[in-house]
């Protein structure tokens, strides 16, 4: 192995660290979890409040919706954060590609804005 492939072990080493641990939890809880099945034991419960109805109620898309746009728009900040930290070493042209960045999300925060997706009813 050549040295620029060692430096790899270590990831190696942690990804198969991390999928015997849970291949190992979902064993272990399978063979030391609970066996006894009843009609009380499989109900559906939740706060200590019994179910009533169906649990297929529609609801409004809205609170997905904001989350999937808070999320779009705090990835920003993780570009934003690196770029500003070496602002000086990109110069002239990370300037620029930051530029087309910022217009692109501006544009697509506009874009929400104008078709009302944070207008709550």
């Amino acid at each position: 192995m050549q040295s620029d492939q060692y430096s790899y072990i270590p990831i190696l080493m942690q990804f198969i660290l991390a999928v015997g641990f849970v291949v190992g939890t979902i064993i272990i809880s399978g063979k030391l979890g609970p066996k006894r099945t009843s009609e009380v034991k499989d109900k559906n419960f939740e706060c200590g409040i019994e179910s009533v109805g169906n649990a297929r109620i529609p609801f409004s898309v809205k609170y997905f919706l904001v989350a999937i746009l808070f999320v779009l728009f705090d990835v920003e900040v993780i570009f934003l954060y690196p770029w500003a930290v070496n602002f000086k070493e990109l110069g002239m042209e990370g300037m620029l590609k930051m530029i087309v960045f910022m217009s692109l999300l501006l544009v697509g925060f506009f874009y929400i804005i104008k078709k009302k997706a944070l207008d709550w009813e």
